[in-house]
């Protein structure tokens, strides 16, 4: 039952919320605003979180899906997941003044792909379909030149022209177990597969899956803030309920049914990289009007990753 009685020790995953790419890429929005004056456009959602959209919305930024919708004249951003080359070549070819706000992280990821393709490699990238950082590093390479892989069946079923020259790369916001065996099983296949110099998978998305295995024994069910086109936000949700728990992502606290939380005692709470603290807070502000709740926050690690920004910004 829920109700002023009802006991609900809250266990606060750490590290979560922003990550440095998040980080950096919104305030790269707020700078060239603050730059050159509203409005910024910006191609795609810089991050994707609801909440940061609508306050960058409110600064003075306008959100459009491809760069035909920006109109001559205006600076634009390009979001944190990356663009294939072919976007910004189309801003220099209109004269657009544009800031790439990809993070470092998934740049790395395409440099990646191009040495490997100037090394005579064909790719075989683990990631998600349609995911705007899969189109992004797809966009870096000539057409052909990769193959997206999505689950352990696609790794058993492709049947590459030429397997003594394959190499893998990942996108950054992966559920490490699901990647782990989906290059377990390219390894089997085709034990001469070359991997990355390092694991893809960021930091923070290896992180904010780490801190929910830490606290998921202990708790009764998971609630994980985070939009439902946010891939690490997924995975989080999806990590928790490999533990054996109820989870539920949700982008912010209002929509949490307070009958979904009958019979737990223990919640996890978390976020994911591109949902900012406030909206943690907003929640455990909503559990304490309705419930007596005690919380300890359990940080398995913590971060201190910092990105610089783009030259053209730099000194904004």
């Amino acid at each position: 039952m829920t109700g002023p009685q009802h006991k609900l020790h809250l266990l606060i995953a750490a590290p979560r919320g922003f990550c440095a790419g998040v980080d950096r890429a919104i305030r790269i929005v707020e700078l060239a605003i603050a730059k050159w004056g509203a409005p910024v456009y910006v191609r795609h959602e810089i991050v994707h979180n609801r909440y940061v959209v609508d306050s960058l919305k409110a600064k003075g930024a306008i959100f459009v899906e491809e760069l035909d919708e920006v109109p001559d004249g205006v600076p634009v951003v390009f979001s944190a997941h990356g663009v294939p080359k072919a976007v910004p070549s189309k801003a220099e070819e209109r004269g657009l003044t544009y800031v790439d706000a990809t993070c470092p992280l998934v740049s790395k990821v395409h440099k990646q792909a191009e040495k490997l393709v100037a090394a005579n490699k064909h790719i075989i990238f683990i990631g998600h379909r349609g995911h705007p950082e899969v189109v992004g590093t797809f966009g870096q390479v000539p057409e052909g030149s990769m193959t997206l892989v999505e689950t352990v069946e696609d790794a058993n079923r492709i049947v590459p022209a030429q397997p003594e020259r394959l190499a893998f790369l990942t996108q950054t916001t992966l559920s490490v177990d699901d990647t782990h065996q989906i290059v377990a099983a390219l390894q089997a296949r085709f034990p001469q597969i070359q991997a990355p110099r390092r694991e893809d998978i960021c930091y923070a998305t290896s992180n904010r899956q780490a801190a929910v295995k830490a606290i998921a024994d202990r708790c009764d069910a998971m609630l994980v803030l985070g939009a439902p086109n946010s891939s690490n936000s997924l995975r989080l949700a999806e990590v928790a309920e490999r533990t054996g728990i109820r989870a539920q992502l949700i982008e912010r606290a209002e929509e949490l049914e307070l009958g979904w939380l009958d019979g737990v005692q223990v919640l996890g709470v978390t976020a994911g990289a591109s949902a900012p603290e406030i909206l943690v807070r907003e929640l455990i502000d909503r559990l304490k009007a309705h419930f007596v709740t005690t919380s300890e926050e359990v940080e398995v690690t913590s971060e201190d990753m910092l990105f610089k920004l783009p030259r053209i910004l730099a000194a904004a």
